[in-house]
């Protein structure tokens, strides 16, 4: 097998669901006769993560494979970047086109159950042409293969709960994952399958409104989310939360403050680090997110009661004591009846750059393994 260079940039991390190295870091891996595979794609603003799962549940790539995503210059160039990535990863891992039987495709939303990106645009996807657009559809007609469609959070979610758990076990437990980003992504997993909703949108956690009464400080003002809901989840505990409702309020309470001296979107990046160096400013705003988070969490437990909740994101990637400072502030918010605290735990998701990729594998293996997957 030979490795491309300049295409695809190629950075290593943990095989999860069973054993088997591929790729140029551990040697090419080959289906063994009869079996096929499936490839994911997680398609970001500006990048995009591939990976191919076999059929007994093997990752074949063990790096995280990216490459440009170029959907801020619209469908046409963006497809044929997906199919690029498609190709290209189907190199890596040592295996024919032949024995991929369909993709696994996620993207931001809002989106629709199948594919068809909303009305108003989607998270990353800035430019008019995606409006409505269905980019299911579009990638399986270039690639010539069948696509199974899932949001990047719920993707993630599902990668998550299949590497906590192993392919063995996932299919008997469920899972709520809560990842902080730019925005408050998450996703609900049910005996191993994604709680998808009616209209593709369930697991919106982000968008849960939450109790304000005692996460904010006197004067606080009520938060104000980008979807245009006071006091939801993701207007607290999301880097646009920080930037647009924590961070002025507390520079008013810290004056002086040298954050203050950045750009706000700046400065937002910026709180983590300072959190991490004990900052009392930044502690503040991280204590607001992890009240917000053990909240959601809270109301997680009274509808689907699950086995584990799983965080993910920046702030538990960050340096390992003020990661375990964070998830135990969010267990100390977290309320759980004395039934559940006995059996339900709260842990990290693992590779978070790849996750999307490898739930999307997971999700189209799954489609395959179902039966026909529909066009």
């Amino acid at each position: 097998m030979k490795c491309r260079s300049g295409t695809i940039k190629v950075y290593f991390a943990a095989e999860v669901l069973r054993g088997g190295r591929v790729g140029c870091a551990g040697g090419s891996y080959r289906v063994d006769d009869g079996r096929w595979a499936v490839a994911g794609l997680d398609i970001g603003g500006t990048t995009i993560n591939a990976t191919v799962l076999d059929s007994g549940g093997r990752f074949l790539v063990e790096e995280m494979a990216e490459s440009p995503s170029f959907v801020q210059e619209g469908p046409d160039k963006a497809i044929d970047a997906m199919a690029r990535a498609l190709d290209d990863v189907i190199e890596l891992a040592g295996v024919s086109r032949t024995e991929i039987r369909a993709v696994g495709l996620d993207t931001p939303g809002p989106v629709s159950a199948d594919g068809v990106l909303s009305s108003r645009g989607s998270t990353n996807f800035a430019n008019p042409a995606w409006y409505g657009y269905d980019v299911r559809r579009a990638l399986e007609e270039r690639a010539g293969l069948p696509v199974v469609f899932n949001n990047d959070a719920n993707a993630a979610a599902l990668y998550a709960h299949y590497a906590h758990f192993g392919a063995e076990a996932a299919g008997l437990r469920s899972s709520v994952s809560v990842i902080v980003g730019t925005g408050l992504g998450g996703g609900v997993v049910e005996a191993g399958q994604v709680v998808r909703g009616a209209a593709g949108m369930a697991g919106e956690l982000g968008h849960i409104w939450i109790p304000m009464d005692g996460l904010l400080g006197p004067d606080q003002p009520v938060p104000v989310c980008n979807c245009g809901l006071p006091g939801d989840a993701e207007s607290v505990a999301s880097l646009t939360g920080i930037e647009k409702n924590l961070l002025p309020h507390w520079l008013t309470q810290f004056p002086g403050h040298e954050l203050a001296s950045q750009p706000p979107h700046v400065a937002a990046k910026l709180v983590r680090g300072y959190g991490e160096a004990g900052d009392p400013l930044a502690l503040k705003i991280f204590e607001q997110q992890a009240i917000a988070i053990g909240r959601l969490l809270t109301i997680a437990a009274n509808f689907t009661d699950p086995d584990v909740y799983l965080i993910g994101g920046g702030v538990v990637e960050a340096a390992p004591h003020f990661r375990d400072w964070f998830l135990d502030q969010v267990r100390a918010h977290t309320r759980l009846r004395a039934e559940q605290a006995q059996v339900e735990s709260i842990g990290l998701v693992p590779d978070l750059d790849m996750a999307g990729a490898r739930g999307s594998a997971i999700a189209a293996r799954a489609a395959i393994i179902a039966g026909p997957v529909p066009s």
